[in-house]
This record gives structure tokens, sequence and C-alpha cells, in this order.
């Protein structure tokens, strides 16, 4: 039999099944030694209202993941008019930088995560950043198949 190196990781069920469950560049490895698997939690965040796309990130320099979100605009409009009062710009820019905004989406992303229950406490972001730019292929930022390029983001 072959093998070949394509970076993906298996699991082998009990009828001698091969399933793939991730890919190996996809874990990244926190400040005290946990391994996270971001296409997991990318995969999990994806169903919070607020998400339209997402791009995890975490380093052996931190002890918390970071999530690059790319908001709903429809949710996000709907809380900005329930948050702020005489907002002077409905503008995706402008709502994406709105530091209360970003702070409420933080507190609600921890509770939907401790909600479902998918996650592991490590797992869940500490830290967000609304990005108002869509992630197309014309930006390279992502692939054609739509898969995020990491390393641009």
């Amino acid at each position: 039999m072959r093998w070949f190196k394509t970076g993906d990781i298996v699991e082998v069920g009990s009828d001698g099944m091969f399933k793939i469950i991730d890919r190996k560049k996809d874990f990244v490895k926190l400040q005290f030694g946990e391994y996270i698997s971001l296409g997991k939690v990318e995969s999990e965040l994806k169903n919070f209202p607020f998400v339209d796309n997402i791009c995890v990130y975490g380093d052996s320099h931190r002890t918390y993941l970071i999530a690059l979100i790319i908001p709903n605009q429809k949710a996000l409009t709907g809380l900005a008019a329930q948050l702020l009062t005489g907002v002077e710009s409905d503008k995706l820019v402008d709502l994406c930088g709105n530091r209360k905004i970003m702070a409420h989406i933080e507190k609600e992303l921890q509770t939907y995560c401790q909600s479902t229950g998918k996650l592991h406490k490590m797992e869940i972001p500490l830290k967000i950043m609304l990005c108002p730019q869509e992630w197309t292929t014309g930006n390279g930022l992502v692939t054609p198949a739509l898969k995020i390029r990491r390393k641009n983001i």
C-alpha cells in the first residue's frame, strides 16, 4: 500500500474505513502548549448569528485565540440600532470600528460558545476584530473554492 503526505488528519473507524477529520496545517499551539484546531473553531463559529465569514488566529506567544470576523451586515445593523443612539453613520466600516459594538459581540460570542458546549474553554476566542472588507478571490483572501487563505488574511 502506498501512502501520500497530504497533510490530512484521519481517524480509523471500527470498520477499518478512514475518515478525514482535519488538516495538519490548521493546528496551532498556544503559549501553554494546548493544540487547537482552527478549522474546528471556525466551523462552529460560522453558526454564530453575527458571522458571515471568520478566520481564527492563535500563536505560541498568546494564551488565547483571536477571531477576525466578516460580520453579517443585517445583524450588525440591527445591533447598532439597539445599542447606539444618534448614530452618525450606518456604513459597515464605521460599525466595524465601533468599540461598543465590538465589546457587545465579544460578550455574545462567549455566551454563544458556552451555551452550545461544542468548544472547550481554550478554543473560544477571547478577542475579536470586525473586518469591513469582504474576503474574495479578487483580493486574494480566499481560494477559488472559497477556503480562506490564512497567511494572506
